[in-house]
């Protein structure tokens, strides 16, 4: 099945069925502009259809690679600036890194090493308060995402179905 029949699917939201929504997402990655398909997956992170955004990528984390870990974290950190090391992020990786406020900041790029050892929670803590604080950092991560969409295919059918039917519906404008 070629890529336009398979989007013809998406077009006004997902299917009832979601069978082969994981080969059809496959194919669209390999065939479509990551930009593109990070739109769709950005849309999927802020559907009211998945699990709320800092959980996705709690969740995301823990299936992750230490490398893509610290990707992930420091595009969040990026997207915070210098508010990273005050507040909720400062305290989480305060904690982690032993870091005293008046003493060592927070540090603002994690290593690979750094970022496995955050839980699945303290993502979603992170996640969540650069989400309010920076909304677009879900197009961001959708980009970084879409890079990688072995990890993206882990969050499930529903969002996967959904990233398709936003890369169908811009496709079709």
């Amino acid at each position: 099945m070629n890529l336009q029949s398979i989007l013809a699917q998406y077009v006004g939201g997902a299917p009832t069925t979601t069978a082969n929504v994981d080969s059809h997402f496959d194919t669209a990655t390999r065939e479509l502009p990551p930009q593109v398909v990070g739109q769709g997956v950005a849309e999927a992170f802020r559907s009211d259809q998945t699990p709320p955004f800092g959980q996705m990528m709690g969740d995301l984390h823990s299936r992750s690679n230490p490398q893509q870990q610290a990707g992930v974290l420091n595009q969040i950190l990026g997207s915070l600036g210098s508010g990273a090391s005050s507040g909720v992020v400062g305290g989480i990786l305060g904690r982690i890194f032993g870091n005293s406020a008046d003493a060592n900041p927070t540090p603002t790029t994690l290593t690979p090493e750094q970022a496995s050892q955050l839980t699945p929670q303290q993502v979603n803590d992170i996640a969540t308060h650069a989400e309010k604080q920076n909304p677009g950092i879900i197009d961001r991560l959708g980009e970084f995402y879409a890079q990688h969409p072995q990890l993206v295919k882990t969050l499930g059918s529903a969002a996967l179905a959904i990233a398709l039917a936003k890369v169908a519906n811009r496709m079709r404008a």
